[in-house]
């Protein structure tokens, strides 16, 4: 089976995750079958806490990928973020 997942990087107390689909007989911070987005929980000011590549996440959600309960949350997020914001050219 694919999930969407976070993969953590980042240093000590400082985590940033990369939004990965996996397959999840890998290990969380093992190789990835391709890389959709960030999110930055630590993000502070005018630095961006959230990209996701929403026509990359649509694609693997009809192929049967299963997000985690947390990128479901920031997927939601992310459509929201689009819907409020003005289309950017």
């Amino acid at each position: 089976m694919v999930k969407i997942r976070l993969s953590r990087g980042g240093a000590k107390k400082q985590p940033f995750y990369q939004i990965v689909v996996a397959d999840i007989r890998r290990s969380r911070d093992g190789r990835s079958i391709e890389r959709i987005g960030f999110f930055d929980p630590c993000a502070r000011g005018s630095s961006e806490r959230l990209r996701v590549d929403r026509a990359r996440a649509e694609h693997w959600l009809s192929q049967g990928a299963q997000p985690t309960e947390r990128v479901a949350k920031l997927l939601k997020e992310a459509a929201k973020q689009a819907a409020a914001s003005p289309l950017e050219a």
